[in-house]
């Protein structure tokens, strides 16, 4: 056991006895450079301590640290003598056994100490040594305005932060509860000519559709509006845009304003008229549950089982699709030879159909007992799923009304 011996400390391992040693080797290097019995020389160090300047890994370093505390407070006892001269080894000891709170106690009393005399004092130093005290002051306050600046910038950009996102999320929500009320409303003037058909016109033939009345004051207001989406009981109530990229409604409300939540939008690659296998319609997953921040609730079957229906109403027909597949999924790289959900808008063949209904199927939670069949018309939610990079949440329904 002598061979676990350090500084009269007895250590159990290797390696708290190696960490030790390293301290023993640091502290002599220290006493290297600073002469014990020189007032100015002690205090300066212990200055130099309380700043963090020397690491310690053992109570061979805390020993040190309460052997220089002792000595920097008899020294200011004295009043800086320089020409006095202490003989250290008749000092006795600091105990050992004192605990950390006395430490700090002590440590705190002792800065207080130095603040108040040490400036006053600084005529008794020699010209180098009342630099160097001076110096070290000196970076501490820059360290301290530095800190206090960086602390002051963080606390307005978190609160800038707060009050944009709180703004946004306010505007979002009155924006969206003030839709709901227009829809089945009649107030607009331009409601009569809303009373034509709107007449959609293909290279084979004319196609005449008429916006439905509840939709047709909404739909005055931005034409970009192709449909609504509800799920009762939860707070999917929203209209769904449709613009020539995927991209502009990531950020923008039905008002066409920048809005960090978005809307819930078609995929650009579906049509409403001549109907799409799959209808893909994508929103945020807002923490607030906003846009799509509720959907992957339906990672439980319980909650299944009790919202088992999505009404999804396009501008021209009403429409009521049943969940059939829940799954997690990701975006993947272009050459990943892999099933990309975010690719089915049409079969052209049965097989073809079937083919994606397995793949759905294999990666569904569970089993809804809901299956389609070719010519079936389908609506897939997707938003991010934080669960890994690029995730995503989806839940398929087929159209039963």
């Amino acid at each position: 056991m002598a061979g676990f011996e350090v500084a009269g400390r007895k250590f159990r391992t290797q390696a708290d006895y190696k960490a030790a040693l390293r301290d023993k080797a640091k502290i002599d290097e220290i006493k290297k450079q600073v002469n014990m019995e020189q007032p100015g020389e002690v205090i300066t160090l212990y200055a130099k301590m309380q700043t963090g300047s020397f690491r310690f890994e053992t109570v061979v370093g805390n020993d040190f640290d309460d052997e220089i505390y002792e000595l920097a407070q008899e020294f200011k006892q004295q009043g800086y003598d320089q020409n006095s001269r202490i003989d250290l080894r008749k000092k006795k000891k600091a105990s050992t056994n004192k605990n950390s709170k006395n430490r700090q106690n002590k440590s705190a009393s002792g800065k207080k100490s130095e603040n108040s005399n040490v400036e006053v004092s600084l005529d008794q130093y020699d010209k180098a040594m009342r630099k160097e005290i001076l110096s070290e002051i000196k970076k501490r306050e820059i360290r301290r305005k530095i800190i206090v600046a960086l602390c002051g910038v963080t606390a307005v950009v978190c609160f800038g932060y707060f009050g944009v996102y709180s703004y946004y999320m306010e505007r979002t929500e009155m924006d969206y509860e003030s839709l709901a009320d227009l829809k089945g409303s009649v107030n607009l003037a331009a409601y009569a000519q809303s009373q034509k058909p709107t007449i959609h016109r293909t290279q084979e033939e004319d196609i005449e559709l008429t916006v439905l009345e509840e939709y047709q004051t909404l739909y005055n207001k931005n034409k970009k509006m192709v449909g609504w989406i509800k799920i009762d009981d939860t707070k999917i109530d929203y209209p769904v845009m449709q613009t020539v990229n995927n991209e502009y409604y990531m950020d923008h409300n039905f008002n066409q304003e920048y809005d960090r939540n978005g809307s819930l939008f078609l995929d650009k690659d579906c049509d409403i008229v001549h109907r799409n296998t799959n209808l893909i319609i994508y929103g945020h997953h807002m923490k607030s549950g906003k846009m799509l921040g509720g959907l992957n609730k339906y990672s439980s079957e319980e909650y299944y089982k009790s919202h088992p229906n999505i009404q999804f109403d396009t501008i021209y027909e009403r429409g009521t699709y049943e969940v059939m597949y829940v799954f997690r999924s990701r975006i993947y790289n272009e050459d990943e030879v892999v099933f990309k959900y975010y690719q089915f808008l049409d079969a052209a063949s049965e097989k073809e159909f079937n083919s994606n209904m397995q793949e759905m199927a294999a990666l569904s939670l569970y089993d809804t007992g809901v299956t389609a069949s070719y010519g079936d018309q389908l609506l897939t939610l997707s938003t991010c799923d934080y669960s890994e990079e690029d995730g995503r949440f989806v839940v398929v329904a087929k159209r039963v009304l």
